[in-house]
C-alpha cells in the first residue's frame, strides 16, 4: 500500500499522550493516527448505512415524541 505524506498539528499535550502510547503499543505515531482515522471514517461509513436502511421509515415530529414520552411518565 502506497503513503502520503500529510502535516498535522497537535496539541503539545496530545503529542505527549501519542508518543507515549504509540511506544507503549509498539507503533509510530502515524500507524496510531492512522488506525484512529479508519475506525471513526468505518463509523461514519456504518452510520451513514443505519441511515440508509432507516429512510424509509416515518418521521417523528419532536413535539409528538415529548407528549408521548411526558404521557407515559417517562419525562
Amino acid at each position: 500500500m502506497s503513503t502520503k505524506r500529510a502535516t498535522v498539528y497537535f496539541d503539545e499535550a496530545l503529542h505527549r499522550l501519542l508518543r507515549l502510547k504509540a511506544a507503549e503499543m509498539d507503533l509510530s505515531i502515524s500507524e496510531l493516527v492512522n488506525d484512529a482515522v479508519k475506525q471513526s471514517l468505518a463509523e461514519d461509513a456504518e452510520d451513514l448505512a443505519a441511515f440508509d436502511e432507516r429512510a424509509s421509515e416515518p418521521d417523528l415530529p419532536f413535539e409528538r415524541v415529548i407528549k408521548e414520552l411526558r404521557k407515559r411518565g417517562k419525562l
